[in-house]
This record gives structure tokens, sequence and C-alpha cells, in this order.
């Protein structure tokens, strides 16, 4: 393991449910022996910025804050003042004007705020290959280090007949898409289930096929997984989808959108919001027999080859250690 710049202050909001960035941000920390420092609120339009204040104060001269996203790029006015000072490193996550239902000033407001904040750090890393392009070009950055999120190997899915239990694990948000999904599986003729495994409130229009667990973790989400037969993501924008690694671990095949590098080749990758491409692609799944054993084939064959925890957190020590003085 590349050794770190002394301690290194992990600033990070207080997780209120469960998400890709609260287990990546969780993962690392436990790995690299981050100090963890939470800062409280609703985060990113409604944060504790005193808090935040006080935490960066309290980072010493010289060492390494590195701070998530969601904290760090909507309070350009407190980042700011402390580079220099500490050397700062921002982990987006999700930018933040890439929630969808944002009122368009709201969206526009909060993206600008990002891009000061992310002009004057030392140092910014995404989750994906895409994700870095986008934010290096969106906001006029030269470099945006990739440090892609890691999977714990798991058993195979033993599902139930082979096709007809789905398994969608997404906060019910609109940008993870379920209105696509929901249209899309009921322009299909055949026996079916979907469990919406997260957390949030489910559409008003939910069809009865449709199992709402809320959020789950350890062996509930286990066994969800163990029971599918083909995971289903239908999201508008995602920064790298780390359940879609997640069912790939575990063989599972899958249908999803915005989420090419999880995918990786490892199952078939749709337009975001296309609820036609969904339906035929359900439709396929349900009628084509082949097809089916090509997609479990797909991801096999992706589930070979996905990063693990450890080599996430080699390449975040890497980052932090290249800034050294």
């Amino acid at each position: 393991m590349t050794v770190l710049p002394g301690t290194v202050h992990f600033v990070l909001p207080e997780p209120t449910a469960p998400s890709g960035g609260n287990e990546f941000d969780r993962r690392v920390a436990g790995l690299l022996g981050l100090r963890e420092v939470r800062v409280g609120g609703r985060w990113p339009r409604d944060g504790d910025l005193r808090g935040l204040a006080r935490a960066l104060d309290a980072v010493p001269d010289g060492h390494v804050a590195l701070l998530d996203g969601l904290v760090a790029c909507c309070a350009p006015e407190v980042v700011r003042p402390h580079v220099g000072r500490v050397r700062v490193v921002v982990l987006v996550h999700l930018p933040l004007a890439d929630e969808v239902g944002l009122p368009a000033r709201v969206a526009a407001g909060l993206d600008a705020r990002e891009r000061a904040c992310l002009r004057a750090v030392d140092a910014v890393v995404a989750t994906s290959p895409a994700a870095a392009t986008r934010i290096a070009d969106h906001h006029g950055l030269r470099e945006v280090r990739v440090v892609v999120p890691g999977v714990d190997p798991a058993p195979p899915a033993a599902g139930t007949d082979g096709v007809s239990r789905l398994l969608c694990v997404a906060s019910l948000t609109p940008r993870k898409g379920h209105d696509v999904l929901l249209a899309a599986l009921r322009g299909v003729d055949a026996p079916w289930t979907c469990a919406f495994v997260g957390p949030g409130a489910p559409p008003a229009d939910l069809d009865d096929r449709v199992e709402v667990t809320g959020p789950l973790t350890g062996g509930a989400l286990d066994d969800q997984y163990a029971r599918a037969d083909l995971f289903v993501l239908a999201s508008r924008a995602e920064t790298y989808g780390m359940v879609v690694t997640e069912a790939l671990a575990r063989g599972l095949p899958v249908i999803a959108s915005a989420v090419p590098d999880a995918l990786g080749g490892g199952g078939l990758l749709l337009p975001p919001g296309d609820v036609g491409a969904f339906t035929r692609a359900l439709r396929r799944w349900f009628a084509d027999e082949e097809w089916r054993g090509e997609l479990r084939a797909a991801a096999r064959v992706r589930r070979a080859v996905l990063s693990t925890w450890d080599s996430t957190a080699r390449d975040l020590a890497a980052v932090l250690a290249s800034l050294r003085p």
C-alpha cells in the first residue's frame, strides 16, 4: 500500500440512507485509516456551513483534507480560503447539477458553485473514467483523477426460474428512472415480479407485481441479489453505478442505462430515459432463451475482472500521496 502523507482528514456528510457514495466513503476510510470528520445538515442545499468551516479550521497546516463533493462543491466560499494552507482533494460522487428534478435556476447555481470549488482545489477525484472526462470538460479542469469503486466477491445468484424475478437496487428518486422501468415492464406480456430496493417514496401508480422493500443492507440485501434472475437499472444519470458491479459479482445478467464503466461489456447498456428501448430489451429477455444465455455469459466474464476495494484504496492512496509537499 502507498504510504499516506501523514494524517488525512476526510470531511464527509452524515449518512442519511444507504448509497453508493456513502459505501465508497466508508470502505476507503476504513482501509486507509482516514480521520473521518462528519458534517451535519441536508447537503447540498442546506448543509451546516459553520460545521464545515470548523472541520477545515481543525486541519493542521500542510496536512491533506479529503472532502466528499456533496459537502465541498456547494461551499466554495468555505473551502477556498484553506487552499494553500492545507492540500485539498475533492471526491466527486455525483456532480451537483446532475440530480434530476432540480429547478433550472437551482441547478445552474449549484453548477457554478461546484465549478468555483473544483477549479480552486489541489486535486479532483471522480469514480469512473467517463465521469472524470465529463467533469474536466464541463468545468474546464486540467486533470481529474480516477478511482473506481471496488466490489466484494460474492457467490453466484441462484435466482428463481431463471427468467421472471427482476431486481432494481436504487434510491427511489427521479434520477434513478423507476418511472421508465415501470412503463417498460407494463409493455411486457409475460409473468414477472420486480423488487425495488432502496430509500424513498415509491411512485403513486405502482404495479402490484412490484415489491417495495425500502433500504436493505447486509444479509437482507444479499438475499435479494441471490433470488434475482435479472438486474435492471434505468438511471438517467450515474457517475459509476456500484449496484451494477454488485450484481455482476454474483453473475447476474444486467440491463441498464448510464453505467458504461460499471457495466464494462457485462450486459446490455441502453440510452437513458428510453422507455421503448427498455421495453424491447425486456420483451427479448422473456422471449429469447439463447439471448438470456448470452447475457449470463457476459456477466460471468465481467465478474472475473471486477476491481476490488483493496485496489480502490491503493488508487486513492496514490492520489493522496502525490500531494506531498
